[in-house]
C-alpha cells in the first residue's frame, strides 16, 4: 500500500496518510517518509487512550487518495461508525479514492474455515461484498517459507516473540492453507470480471480457464445421483465449480415435482454448488445456451427415462441432441436407477423387448386394415401403383418394428386386401390383368426381402454389441489386474456388476466361506453349473482352482454369458494365488527384518559398544593394579571415566533392548495423562551434564497434558534434546509446545547445520548416523527409537526446517480429550477492543 502511495505521489497525485499502523517495524516506518500524515484522533475508553482515524479531518482535507490501513478494524466507541470500512464508505461517497489493506482471515465468508485451520477465532471481520466493490484488488502473495524467514530475521515481530509465533499461528500448514484461501477467493472475483468482459464483448466460445461443471435436473428421482456424480467431477479439479440448472417451460405449466427440485437444490448448495432455473421450450438448446453463458467445461445429464418403444417412435432424445449441439463442452451421460446393478451384457436371443414383440404382430395385423380404410376414401385420386407403394412402406415399417414374422403377416394381409379392394375386379379375389398379378408378387417379395434384411441386420448388430461388450468387459478386467487391482473383493464386485447379480460369494469347495487370499490353488476348473435355488432365484456355481467355488445368486445366466464368467473365474483363481504368495512374503518379511536387525546389532556391538566397555575395563583394571600408586585425584578421574563409560553402555543397551521390543511389538505401554513440563525436567536430569545453559523453554505450562507413557516419553524427550544440543554447538536450543485440534505439538528447535531434504527420513533409520564415525555419538539409535516410541504411543515425529537455518523436530501426541487451540497470545501485540476482549 505504501509503495503504491509513493508511486502515485511521484506522479503528482495528492496522497495523504489517513491511518497507517506500522507496529514498530522500522522498514514500514521508513516508507512513510515523504508522505503527508494526518494527525490521529485520540479517544478514551474504559480508562485507556486509543488513537483512531480522524474521519472529519480527512473529509475536510479532501485529498485525491487517502491511505487507510486495517479495513476490518472495530472503532473505539464514540464515533459515528462502528467499523472502519464504514468510515471508508463515507470517504468514497465524498469522492476520495482509498487505498486499504485486509488479511484473508478477516473476510466474513471465510471466518469459520480460518478458525478450523488455525484454531484462532477472528472477531474482527469485514463483509465480502465490501471488498468485492473495490475497483482493484492486488494479492500480496508470499510463500510460507519466505514469510517464516522474514519473521526469523526480525522483520515482523520482536526477537523474543519470533519462536512462539513460528510454533503457533505461523506454522507452514496454517500459512499454506491461508494462502490457498486467498488465491481461490481472488480467483472468484477475477472470474466475475471475466464473465462481465465476455458478456460485454459478446464472446460465446468457452474459455477453459477453470473447470465448471453444469448438471441438468428434471426433478426426477435420478437427480441426487446426477448431483453427486457432478460434484465428484468438479472436486477432481482444484477450484472446480458446480452449477445445477433446471429448464422450466415457458408456458408456466409445471413439468417437474417442486418438492423434489427443492430437495435437490438443498443438496447442490450443501455440496458447495449453486442452483439455477432457466425458461425454455427447447430443452437441449436451453441447456447449451446456459452452459456457454456460464463458461462451463462439462455438462452432466441423466440417461433417458423413456422406454425403447417410445424412443424408437419419437427419435433422438434430449441427451443425443445435447451431445450434437455441445461443441467444445464435454457431455457426461450418467446412468441411474439400474446403475447400482451394473450394466448387463447383451443377450443374443433377445432381439426385441417384450413391448416390441407384442406391438410388432399387432401392427402387422392392424396397419393393412387402417390403410385400406384410408385409401378407400381416396379411390379415384390415386392409382393402383401408388396404393401398392403405400402398402409396401407400411410393411417395411412393420418389419422394422416387429421383425420377419410381423412383416410376413403384414404382407399377407396387405396382399389380400389389395386384391379384394383395389385390383379389378374389386370386391373379388381374382386378378384379371397379368401386370396386376406381377405387381402383387413383386410387392410380396419386396416386403419379405426387406423384412429378412432388417431382421438379419438386427441380429448382426446384436451380435456385434455382444462381442463389443464382452471385449470391453475382458479388457477392463485385464487392465484392472495389470494395474494392480488384485484384491479378490474387487474382482467379485466387478463380477457382480457385470452380470447384474444379487450377490457373488467365494466359498471353499466343502461349502464353507473362503476368505480372500486363503491360498487356494489356481487352475482351469470345471465350467460353471446351475444349482437349484428358491422360487424366483437362480444360483450359478463355477469352480475356481481345486478348492474354491464361486456362487452367484440372482437372474439366470444365458449360455452366452458363461464364457465371460469362466474368464472371471480364471482371474479370481490367479488373484487367490497372488494373495497366497503375498501372505507368504508377508510372513517372511519380519524374518528378514529381524535378520537385518541382528546383523546391524552385531555390527554395533563389535564397534560402538567396544569402546565404552574397553574404557570402563581399563579404568577398573588400573585401579586394581598394585604396580602403580594413583593419587586421590587420579582415582577419582578413573572412577568418573568408568562411570561415564558404563552409563553410556547402559543407555546403549537400553536403546537396543527397546528397539528390539519395538520390532517385536512387545514393548509394554501405560498411557496416562502426562505433563510435558514434568517430562522435560526429568529428561534434563537424565542427561550427563544436567540442564545446559543454552536450553530455553517456553509455553510448556500453557498446554494440556498428553496421553503418553511417562518413562518412555522421558526417553524420547531426552534423545531429542540431546541430539539438538549436540548439533547446535553454543547456539541456543528452544523447547516449546502448542495445542490444536486434540493434539499437542512438542517442538525442539535448534540453529545448527540442519539436514538436507534427502536425509530427512534416513536420520530415523536404526544404526544411521549420516556419516558420523566417532564413538561418542552412540550407535545411531536415538532418533530411530524416539520415532518408534512416539508412534507406539499414537503420535508422530517429523523434522522441519528452522527459519534462518537449523532443524526443528516436532513431536505430536494426542491429548486425553479434545482441547481448544492454545495460541501464544504473548507473542502478539495486545489491543483491548471496544467489546472488552483482547485481540491478537
Amino acid at each position: 500500500m505504501l509503495d503504491e502511495a509513493r508511486r502515485r505521489s511521484g506522479r503528482g497525485t495528492d496522497v495523504v496518510v489517513a491511518f497507517v499502523e506500522c507496529h514498530g517495524r522500522r522498514d514500514t516506518e521508513e516508507k512513510l517518509a515523504g508522505l503527508e500524515v494526518l494527525p490521529r484522533l485520540v479517544r478514551e475508553y474504559r480508562g485507556a487512550s486509543f488513537t483512531e482515524m480522524d474521519l472529519d479531518a480527512v473529509l475536510a482535507r479532501r485529498p485525491e487518495v487517502a491511505l487507510v490501513d486495517e479495513l476490518p478494524h472495530t472503532n473505539v466507541p464514540g464515533g459515528r461508525n462502528a467499523k472502519r470500512w464504514e468510515d471508508i464508505q463515507e470517504l468514497l461517497d465524498a469522492g476520495i479514492d482509498v487505498l486499504t489493506t485486509v488479511n484473508v482471515q478477516h473476510l466474513e465468508s471465510l471466518n469459520d474455515v480460518v478458525e478450523k485451520i488455525t484454531g484462532v477465532p477472528q472477531r474482527e471481520t469485514v463483509p465480502d461484498e465490501v471488498v468485492r466493490r473495490a475497483d482493484q484488488i492486488e494479492l500480496v502473495d508470499v510463500a510460507p517459507e519466505g514469510l517464516r524467514r522474514r519473521m526469523a530475521h526480525g522483520s515482523i515481530y520482536a526477537p523474543e516473540k519470533v519462536d512462539a509465533a513460528l510454533s503457533h499461528y505461523f506454522r507452514v500448514g496454517n500459512l499454506s492453507a491461508l494462502r490457498e484461501l486467498a488465491l481461490f477467493w481472488l480467483a472468484g472475483r477475477v472470474d466475475e470480471g471475466l464473465q462481465n468482459y465476455r458478456a460485454e464483448h459478446g464472446i460465446a466460445a468457452v474459455w477453459e480457464t477453470r473447470e465448471r461443471v453444469v448438471v441438468a435436473l428434471t426433478g426426477g428421482p435420478e437427480g441426487e445421483t446426477l448431483i453427486r456424480r457432478a460434484a465428484r467431477i468438479a472436486a477432481r479439479a482444484a477450484g472446480g465449480d458446480l452449477l445445477a440448472v433446471h429448464v422450466a417451460r415457458s408456458d408456466g405449466l409445471a413439468d417437474a415435482n417442486p418438492a423434489a427440485l427443492a430437495a435437490q437444490r438443498r443438496l447442490v448448495e450443501s455440496l458447495g454448488g449453486s442452483y439455477h432455473s432457466v425458461v425454455g421450450d427447447a430443452v437441449p438448446r436451453a441447456l447449451i445456451d446456459f452452459a456457454r453463458a456460464e463458461n462451463a467445461t462439462q455438462l452432466v445429464l441423466g440417461t433417458s427415462r423413456r422406454g425403447t418403444l417410445v424412443r424408437s417412435l419419437t427419435g433422438r432424445g434430449i441427451g443425443e441432441t445435447v451431445v450434437a449441439l455441445s461443441g467444445d463442452i464435454d457431455v457426461h451421460m450418467v446412468t441411474h436407477e439400474q446403475s447400482g446393478r451394473g450394466r448387463r451384457l447383451p443377450v443374443p436371443g433377445r432381439l426385441h423387448s417384450q413391448s416390441r414383440r407384442i406391438a410388432g404382430p399387432l401392427a402387422g395385423l392392424v396397419t393393412p386394415f387402417l390403410l385400406t380404410v384410408l385409401l378407400s376414401q381416396m379411390r379415384g385420386d390415386i392409382n393402383l401403383t401408388s396404393d401398392i407403394l403405400i402398402f409396401l412402406v407400411a410393411v417395411v415399417g412393420v418389419s422394422l418394428l416387429g421383425g420377419v414374422l410381423s412383416a410376413l403377416l403384414a404382407s399377407l394381409i396387405a396382399s389380400l386386401l389389395l386384391n379384394y379392394y383395389f385390383i379389378p375386379p374389386i370386391h373379388r379375389f381374382t386378378i384379371n390383368d397379368p401386370n396386376n398379378f406381377l405387381a402383387l408378387v413383386v410387392f410380396a417379395a419386396v416386403a419379405i426381402v426387406v423384412a429378412v434384411v432388417v431382421d438379419r441386420a438386427a441380429r448382426l448388430a446384436r451380435r456385434a454389441a455382444r462381442a463389443t461388450a464382452e471385449a470391453e468387459t475382458l479388457s477392463a478386467l485385464a487392465g484392472s489386474v495389470l494395474g494392480g487391482e488384485s484384491a479378490v473383493e474387487a474382482l467379485l464386485a466387478r463380477l457382480r456388476e457385470t452380470f447384474g447379480m444379487e450377490s457373488v460369494e467365494l466359498r471353499d469347495a466343502d461349502g464353507s466361506g473362503a476368505e480372500p487370499g486363503s491360498g487356494s490353488e489356481s487352475g482351469s476348473g470345471s465350467g460353471p453349473r446351475s444349482v437349484a435355488a428358491g422360487e424366483g432365484e437362480a444360483v450359478e456355481e463355477v469352480q475356481v482352482g481345486d478348492d474354491a467355488v464361486l456362487v452367484l445368486r440372482g437372474r439366470p445366466l444365458p449360455a452366452a454369458d458363461r464364457r465371460v464368467l469362466a474368464a472371471f473365474a480364471a482371474h479370481v483363481a490367479a488373484a487367490l494365488d497372488r494373495a497366497r504368495l503375498a501372505e507368504v512374503a508377508a510372513e517372511v518379511e519380519p524374518v528378514k527384518a529381524a535378520d537385518r536387525m541382528r546383523t546391524a546389532l552385531l555390527a554395533a556391538v563389535s564397534h560402538d559398544l567396544r569402546t565404552p566397555l574397553a574404557v570402563a575395563l581399563a579404568s577398573v583394571s588400573s585401579l586394581r593394579s598394585q604396580d602403580v600408586q594413583f593419587s586421590a585425584e587420579d582415582q577419582q578421574e578413573l572412577l568418573a571415566s568408568a562411570e561415564d563409560s558404563l552409563g553410556k553402555l547402559n543407555r546403549l543397551v537400553d536403546n537396543l533392548l527397546d528397539m528390539s521390543r519395538l520390532q517385536a511389538g512387545v514393548l509394554p505401554m501405560d498411557l496416562q495423562p502426562t505433563a510435558l513440563e514434568d517430562v522435560l525436567s526429568a529428561a534434563m536430569d537424565s542427561l550427563a551434564d544436567g540442564r545446559p545453559p543454552n536450553l530455553r523453554v517456553q509455553g510448556l505450562e500453557e498446554v494440556p497434558a498428553v496421553l503418553a507413557d511417562g518413562p518412555l516419553l522421558e526417553r524420547v524427550v531426552a534423545n531429542l534434546v540431546a541430539n539438538a544440543l549436540r548439533h547446535s554447538g553454543d547456539a541456543p536450543v528452544l523447547v516449546t509446545a502448542s495445542a490444536l485440534a486434540g493434539q499437542v505439538e512438542f517442538r525442539v528447535i535448534d540453529h545448527g547445520p540442519g539436514l538436507p531434504e534427502d536425509d530427512r527420513e534416513r536420520v530415523f533409520l536404526p544404526f544411521q548416523r549420516l556419516g558420523d564415525t566417532d564413538n561418542e555419538n552412540g550407535v545411531g539409535l536415538g532418533l530411530a527409537l524416539s520415532r518408534g516410541l512416539a508412534e507406539a504411543m499414537g503420535g508422530t515425529l517429523v523434522p522441519e526446517d528452522t527459519p534462518g537455518g537449523g532443524l526443528t523436530i516436532v513431536l505430536s501426541l494426542p491429548a486425553p480429550e479434545p482441547v481448544t487451540s492454545v495460541s501464544a497470545a504473548s507473542a502478539f501485540p495486545q489491543l483491548t477492543a471496544p467489546d472488552g476482549e483482547a485481540h491478537p
